[in-house]
This record gives structure tokens, sequence and C-alpha cells, in this order.
């Protein structure tokens, strides 16, 4: 509990206490109200401060000027005890209100903790300097110490360490680093000093891109909040005007009809009364603090939500389609078959396929240098050219070298080799001759299969895998993981007309969710109703292009982002209609005279300490 709510704290206890002295004192006239006053100043000021601001401000009608009429028309009218209570009780909800607020943000806090304030930078005389992580440039060596964050995105150069990942990824195992590994920031050392070459700028880091995420999570609001904003912009000026009429009309009507005294007293109160239970603080405070808990509870999970709309699109999700390589599988490729064609060997085979692709980055790339277990001779290579989603051509000692898919081989007017091999097949030719080609396989995920069969439990009518590797590979996957519908040697231009296809399809209510890891799945992303990025190995444009980001890449971990979006929406609509119908009841019975102040006080405090207790369940999901 924050200082300032174990203030208030205080100011209703003691409020409390003397309400009930002073109601069972003898006292009567003067002295009585003056008593009253005491606790109701003490327990209401701040209250009648933002009234008065707002009146000022010419933003009257809210929550603390309908208190602050209520209540002083009470005290006017003798009832002092009522008027003081209906302050009290609206200070409790108050304080359960902020004390959800504050337990949702500390869920944020410790996400928001893992950026460090200092990085240590190794000097060029080997002394070891404290300065600001903005001022490290990519290419320096930082170390990091036991017990300390890693500040800055990088690989280590020394040393090995196990980190701790539970802040990113809300995974409670330490993960095992070591010389080579790359690192990302926001880790803890928990046992070793390693020194890392820092790979990007501080403000291009994961750390500084998850802050980023997190800050502007609250700008996108979904429609419940849109709609509460909007219905709490016209309703209290209604209800206001509405209460002013309850007060006078039907008195000016018994006068002038009935010719009979106006009882001005008792339907003051009952206007009073229907301003207190009108309040609509049940309704403005716990569906923003639903949403807030929930994306809260994601984030101590491992899942960035960039706002509460996607939070709520997400819980109508009927359709999820995959990226294959990174997304259900590894990513991690090995060289487990070399075929080469008559005249060739397997030596020449491999050589050719390192040599060209030795500038690459992709995994398929990288899968062929480590196979060839020798450092390229760039000397022997020259005019390299990427063919995009189909591989590379360059010249090899002279010769033109094409390494890539059939795609490639048909451009080049070869005549490849057809194969049924599971795998990655990568085909080479040398000056228009076809030379074999090269099984690379890819691993599935662990959680994969479980990811499939959790999605479809949660209610996902169709699951897609959309991949570029060959027909046999995607097949043997989709087979394995039993994704519904499967489509392969597909172009990045082409994943998107396949999503496209997928959208006019469903129905209008229906949402489609892409899941992706590279940079060719950036525009397969912001096409999708939801766009699902793998955070921890993703590129920076997929997770920039990402609605949701899933920080340690594990699939399975979707399931229990459908299932808290789930359970957010259904206490999001649980205390909608709960507050609206007992507002709707206690505000005829209020009119009518039959409920007094004190069913006021429940229907407009007691309402609402019960949506924020059903709003901070959010905060939690099962396993």
């Amino acid at each position: 509990m924050s200082k300032k709510q174990k203030k208030v704290l205080i100011r209703i206890i003691i409020t409390a206490v003397l309400m009930v002295v002073f109601a069972l004192l003898p006292v009567k006239g003067t002295a009585r109200l003056l008593l009253f006053l005491i606790p109701y100043i003490l327990i209401g000021y701040d209250i009648l401060q933002k009234a008065g601001k707002g009146i000022v401000n010419r933003q009257v009608f809210d929550e603390n000027f309908l208190m602050a009429v209520a209540t002083i028309g009470a005290i006017v009218l003798g009832e002092y005890t009522e008027g003081v209570a209906v302050m009290l009780f609206y200070q409790i909800g108050e304080l359960f209100q902020s004390m959800a607020v504050g337990k949702s943000r500390r869920n944020i806090a410790d996400l928001m903790d893992i950026c460090p304030d200092y990085a240590y930078l190794l000097t060029e005389d080997g002394e070891i300097e404290e300065v600001d992580p903005e001022d490290v440039e990519p290419g320096s060596i930082i170390v990091v110490r036991p017990g300390e964050k890693i500040p800055i995105d990088g690989v280590i150069i020394e040393g090995e360490a196990s980190l701790d990942t539970r802040a990113l990824t809300g995974e409670s195992l330490p993960r095992q680093a070591q010389t080579g590994d790359e690192v990302i920031s926001g880790c803890i050392s928990m046992d070793g000093m390693i020194k890392i070459r820092t790979t990007k700028e501080f403000a291009d880091s994961t750390v500084s891109k998850i802050l980023e995420l997190v800050e502007e999570s609250g700008m996108r609001k979904s429609k419940p909040e849109n709609f509460i904003t909007r219905f709490a912009r016209y309703y209290t000026p209604i209800v206001c005007y509405g209460a002013l009429a309850l007060a006078i009309a039907p008195p000016l009507v018994r006068m002038g009809l009935l010719h009979l005294t106006p009882e001005w007293t008792d339907w003051i109160y009952r206007a009073l009364t229907f301003l207190v239970i009108s309040c609509p603080c049940a309704l403005v405070i716990s569906i923003p603090l639903s949403f807030f808990a929930g994306i809260g509870c994601a984030s101590s999970n491992g899942i960035l939500v960039k706002g509460s709309n996607y939070l709520e699109r997400l819980s109508n999700t009927k359709t999820i389609v995959f990226d294959k390589t990174g997304t259900m599988t590894e990513g991690v490729f090995e060289v487990t078959q070399i075929s080469p064609a008559e005249g060739f060997t397997e030596e020449t085979l491999l050589e050719y396929a390192a040599l060209a692709e030795q500038f690459s980055t992709h995994p398929i790339g990288l899968s062929l240098k480590k196979a060839y277990e020798k450092d390229p001779d760039a000397s022997r290579v020259s005019d390299v050219t990427e063919e995009g989603g189909a591989g590379v051509t360059a010249y090899i000692d002279g010769k033109k070298v094409a390494v890539g898919n059939e795609r490639l081989m048909k451009a080049e007017g070869v005549v490849s080799e057809k194969t049924e091999e599971a795998g990655t097949v990568v085909h080479v030719s040398a000056d228009g001759v076809y030379a074999g080609h090269i099984l690379i396989s890819d691993r599935i995920k662990k959680t994969a299969r479980e990811a499939i069969a959790g999605l479809k439990k949660a209610g996902i009518t169709k699951t897609v895998m959309l991949t570029g590797d060959n027909r046999a590979a995607a097949d043997a996957v989709a087979k394995e993981l039993n994704v519904d519908e499967v489509h392969s040697e597909l172009l990045p231009a082409d994943k998107v007309e396949k999503v496209e296809e997928l959208l006019q399809k469903q129905n209008e209510k229906e949402v489609l969710a892409f899941v992706g890891d590279g940079i060719n799945d950036a525009p397969v992303l912001s096409r999708a109703d939801i766009g699902i990025a793998m955070g921890a190995m993703g590129s920076d444009a997929a997770i920039e292009s990402a609605d949701i980001v899933l920080m340690d890449d594990d699939p399975a971990k979707i399931v229990k982002a459908i299932r808290i979006s789930s359970k957010c929406l259904r206490i999001v609509y649980q205390n909608i209609w709960f507050a609206i119908g007992v507002k709707l009841l206690c505000l005829v019975l209020g009119a009518l005279g039959i409920v007094n102040m004190w069913a006021a006080i429940f229907a407009d405090v007691g309402v609402m300490v019960i949506a924020v207790l059903n709003a901070i369940r959010a905060l939690r999901v099962r396993e």
C-alpha cells in the first residue's frame, strides 16, 4: 500500500469512528451540524476541491460534482449521518480502485524495471567506465557482472552465465548463455561475469522497444472503453438535469394542479438519492481497469499487447495463420543430405553453395556455411545477386552458380531433380548445368503441437500454415502438428494474397490472426486483423508491425494470450450488465421514493467495489 493510500485509509477509519460516536451523542440543532461537519470535511475535502475545480474549468459534470451536490444537499436537509456516509463509502470505493490499479501497475512496473540505469563500458585502456546506456555505440564492449541487467543487445565474447529472463518472458527457469551466444537486453546475469560486444544502439535494443510498446499500449482503446467514455460524457449531464427535474417538477405539479402543499423536502431528498445512485463510477473505473489488468497479466507472462483493442479482438479470433520457419520450427537448420548430380562431387556441390551464400544471414545460408567447415574465399566470388524468395546467383571462379529453389532453377533454364524428401531442398546449378541438391532439415518446436491442440480447444476453428519451403517439407510439418491447411512454396507477396483470401471467406465478426517472426512476415503481420510476432528471435520489422509480441518465441503462449483475452472480456461484460442493471433498478426505486440514501450508497459504492474486485481477477489466469 502506498503512502497516499495509507493516508486515505487513516482518514476513512477516523471518519467512521467519529460518525458512529456523533450519531450516538444526544446533541441536536446547530451543535449536531457542526459536529458532523468535522468528519464530512475530513473525508470529503479532496472531492469538494475536485468538484470546485471542475466548475471553475467548466467541466462540471463528473462523479465528484455528483458526490458533492448529493452530500451537501443531504446535510442541508438535516440528514447528517447519510451525507457523511455517502462520502465515506465513496472514498472506500476509490481506495479499492486505487489498490487494484496499483496491483496492475506493479505488474507493468516489474516489466518497466528491466531497463538498467547504467552500462559498464570497457575502454581501450582496459578500464571499466560507468556510462549512460544511450551513450554506448554498436561494437562497444560492455561488462555485465552477477546480479546486473544486460543493458543493450549483443553477443557474448567472454564468459558464461545463467540468465534470468522472467521480466521478459515470464519463464522462471534460467537460460544458460556462453561465448558466441546472442543475448538481449533486460535479462539478468545470475552467476557469472560476461563481456558483450553490442550489436545495436540502446534506442534499437529489445529493452527500449519493449518500454516503448508498453507506454503506447494505453493509447489504443477497446470498443467497450470507447463506449463508456462516450456514455459518461452524455449520461452524467442527463442524470443531473433529471435529478433537478425530479426535485422541482412533482412539487410544482402537486401545487399547481392538485392545489396541495408541495413536499419540497421529500422530493429534494429523492433527487439527491437519485444523484448518488446515478454516479457511473462502477463503469468508468472497472472497464478500463479490467483491460489494464488483462494487459498486466499478459505482460507478466511474457506477452506484450500493444493496446486493449487488440486484447479485445483476440477473443474473437477464429482463424490463426502461422509462418513455418522460426515460428513453428526452431529455425535451426542443418545439412542432412548432399546429393550431387552426375559429374559433380559432394565437396564441389557444398563448396558452390557455401561460397554463393557466404554473405547471407538467412538460416539456410548459415547452415550451408557451417556444413562447409571452412572460411569461404571471397576473392573467388563476384556479382552476388539475391533473388527474393528464390535464392542467390553468383560468379564463382568465372562460372555462374545458382543456389536456391525450383523457381530459381526454372528462371535459370535448368531442369532440377524432383525430390519428395521432408526438409528444405536447395538446388545448385553451374553454368546452366544441374549440379545436384542439398537437403536441409529444421526441428519442430517442442510446444508447437501442444499449441495447435490448445488453440482448437480454445475455440479456434481453422489453423493454417504458410511457408516458402517445398511441398514435401511443408506437408511433413503440417501433418506432425495437425494443422488444418498448409500452403507451400510461397513468396512474401503470395503470403499476403493467401491471407487476403482467408479474410474474404470469414464472417465480419470473426478475426484472423497471423503469427510470424521474420522480416518477410512484416507485410502479412500488418494485413491480418491481429499480427502476432515472435519477439525474442524475431526481426525488428516483425515486432514493430505486430500487435502482440511473444517474448520467448513459444507458440503455446498464443493459447494463454487467448485465454487472458477471453477472461478479460467476460469480466468487462459482467461488470457492464451488473452495473447498468443495478443502477436502473435503483434509479426507478429511488425516483419512486421506495429506497433511501443507504440503498443509494450500495447502488453507487457497493456496485463499484464489486465491479473493481471482479476486474482485478483479470490479473490472473489459470495455468
